[in-house]
């Protein structure tokens, strides 16, 4: 009873009858110690004291008869990999998931599409290698949880601040065709000054392959004949991003 009691999501009238018995028993969640109740340990710890099933539960607020919150909370978590996955979540993607109506998927895609253009302003606004690891954490946000490979083209400008960010290929499991000729096409679209070449490996595994230095190279010599630069090529897993400039593999 004390979790669901946390969760605030049970039916008190089909435990407890009329609705001034559940009106009481509402004055007893008020008196619930605070380090009992995610929303108050958030206020008074900070986002870190709560996990991120009972952050996302905080959003949703309410389960549904025979779910928590929390445990819809974790069950969309789970469905999606986690919050980086859930961050590349469609609306339609949602629709899959018991319990979201709705009110609850337009709350959730929301906040998850702030998440995304709050990242984006940065990096529009900022020079991306100021900090690597921002360029890092969006690169990890938009492609650590798909399940096929996918290369994208950063295009910056002068300042090295972000110009775009296109999803050029698509392909795979395990390999994705990628085409020279779009790469530098796509670059004098936007008048880049350099870029960063993005790809993720679905097996979660980050290390670059030979076959992921051999693109670079080729991109490398296909885009210095327009006098574009490519700064680094980040190489996407499940829970890391490997830069291979970092590594010497430029």
């Amino acid at each position: 009873i004390r979790r669901s009691l946390d969760a605030g999501s049970i039916d008190w009238a089909q435990f407890y009858g009329p609705a001034h018995q559940v009106a009481a028993i509402t004055m007893v969640l008020k008196d619930l110690p605070p380090e009992s109740r995610p929303r108050e340990r958030l206020l008074a710890l900070g986002p870190s004291a709560v996990s991120d099933a009972e952050l996302i539960a905080l959003l949703l607020r309410t389960g549904f008869k025979g779910m928590s919150v929390v445990a819809l909370a974790q069950h969309l978590l789970d469905s999606f990999g986690g919050i980086h996955g859930l961050l590349r979540a469609q609306p339609d993607d949602l629709k899959r998931i018991k319990g979201l109506g709705p009110a609850k998927r337009a709350e959730v895609t929301a906040v998850l599409e702030i998440a995304r253009r709050a990242m984006v302003q940065e990096l529009s606004t900022r020079p991306i290698f100021e900090s690597p690891q921002r360029a890092k954490d969006f690169a990890r946000m938009q492609l650590g949880g798909l399940g096929h490979e996918v290369f994208v083209l950063m295009c910056l400008d002068a300042q090295q601040q972000l110009l775009s960010w296109d999803e050029l290929f698509q392909g795979t499991l395990t390999h994705t065709a990628v085409y020279p000729r779009e790469v530098v096409k796509r670059a004098l679209q936007v008048h880049a000054h350099s870029v960063v070449l993005v790809h993720n490996h679905p097996s979660g595994v980050a290390h670059p392959s030979r076959a992921d230095e051999t693109l670079t190279q080729r991109l490398k010599q296909a885009l210095a004949l327009v006098d574009v630069q490519v700064i680094d090529h980040l190489v996407v897993g499940r829970g890391e991003v490997v830069s291979m400039a970092e590594r010497g593999l430029m």
